[in-house]
């Protein structure tokens, strides 16, 4: 049976990742109070038993009990209830939220990975303050999330913002054939963007890891150099369709790639040959929290605690 406990003290945010799982408690005006990371088992009764456990373990150090809010990599469906598109498999056809409920003994609020980085950053990170928010994860997959007046945009289907999953925009020849996707299609922007793809791109030592290539390009690697531009070329145009669509107050990047500065000052021009406006002053950002951000927005499910009277 779930129970209600009244107001709660913080809010807890949970960070269900394919190999490590991530909580922290968040006070009244964000801070953190209580981290805790722990390695993410692969079976589904083992990981329910080890997110109530952390709860409990964050609850009794702070003495308290808080809201519980949980970022996946995937979704939960709408007309079912059960969890899909989740690249941790073993989540697929759980009824995730429910099941985490019933241990809990509260409501538990499950979204999208990457909806939480958005959430994140929109709420006290890069894009605080702005009402329509685009955050993008830019890793060993492509992810995107949108925020709109400080609520994840979620959709019918429950899949806005999985930007991932659509055709790169405007197609040349050097981006052709399309590659075959592992959710069936061809030519999804994941397939080209994230850092295996950028990585699989461009041989030469470290040729397998795509955080070396901005250190290999700056020795005048040409080929490292020749990588890094297409890959922001490509970026541009998946983002000026987002801009073109949605037209969003910011872009907010994270993910493993985010950390490539130069990405930060090639985007604005790249993106404004393709929107469908004489110019392009959408402010593409750093994340400000890294790779807590998703954890940090999975608190933010839940609005703040009241203030204590006085």
């Amino acid at each position: 049976m779930i129970m209600a406990h009244g107001i709660p003290d913080f809010r807890i945010g949970i960070d269900l990742g394919g190999t490590k799982t991530e909580i922290v408690a968040l006070g009244r005006d964000g801070d953190i109070l209580y981290r805790l990371r722990a390695t993410t088992p692969s079976f589904y009764g083992s990981s329910l038993q080890q997110i109530a456990s952390m709860v409990e373990a964050a609850e009794q150090a702070l003495g308290g009990h808080g809201s519980v809010g949980m970022g996946i990599p995937g979704t939960i469906d709408a007309r079912t209830g059960l969890v899909k598109n989740a690249n941790s498999t073993y989540l697929i056809g759980h009824a995730l939220d429910r099941d985490l409920a019933e241990l809990l003994h509260r409501p538990i609020r499950v979204e999208n990975d990457a909806n939480c980085f958005a959430l994140s950053e929109a709420s006290d990170g890069a894009a605080a303050g702005m009402s329509v928010v685009f955050g993008v994860i830019l890793g060993t997959g492509c992810g995107g999330g949108i925020v709109v007046n400080g609520h994840a945009l979620t959709g019918r289907h429950r899949i806005a913002g999985e930007w991932g999953h659509n055709p790169l925009p405007w197609p040349d020849a050097e981006d052709l054939p399309m590659p075959a996707c592992w959710c069936g299609q061809h030519g999804c922007l994941e397939t080209y963007l994230s850092g295996p793809a950028l990585a699989a791109s461009c041989d030469g030592p470290g040729s397998h890891d795509a955080h070396a290539l901005p250190e290999r390009a700056q020795t005048g690697d040409f080929a490292a150099q020749q990588a890094l531009d297409k890959h922001a070329d490509r970026l541009a145009r998946g983002l000026a369709a987002i801009v073109n669509v949605l037209d969003p107050d910011a872009i907010v990047l994270g993910g493993g790639l985010s950390a490539m500065d130069h990405l930060y000052s090639a985007l604005p021009g790249l993106m404004a040959r393709h929107v469908f406006n004489d110019g392009c002053d959408t402010p593409v950002l750093k994340n400000r929290h890294g790779d807590s951000s998703g954890v940090r927005g999975a608190a933010w499910l839940w609005p703040a605690p009241e203030p204590l009277p006085g």
